[in-house]
């Protein structure tokens, strides 16, 4: 996986391709559900290598912790979240 640049100057990681279809993946940014200890925290904007062909999602290991170290922070009461979602559930 090595970094690459678009035409907005942003640097691209390209992915190997996918372990469970062998499509191949592209980066995209996504939205990403990240649950955790019966809670849930949504990412937006997060750079990912997703398949084209099956929807597996790949991160890159800053992204996770990242992603990581803001659940905690959240969670601890360290760090206010950009705005707070009203999500419906339903027991099936």
């Amino acid at each position: 996986m090595e970094g690459l640049s678009n035409e907005g100057g942003q640097t691209m990681t390209s992915y190997a391709d996918c372990s469970f279809c062998g499509g191949e993946v592209e980066e995209r940014r996504i939205d990403y559900d990240y649950r955790r200890k019966g809670h849930l925290l949504v990412f937006q904007n997060v750079p990912a290598g997703v398949c084209r062909q099956c929807g597996e999602k790949y991160f890159q290991p800053a992204i996770l912790k990242k992603m990581d170290e803001n659940f905690h922070n959240i969670f601890e009461g360290q760090q206010q979240p950009d705005r707070v979602l009203d999500v419906p559930a339903v027991n099936f």
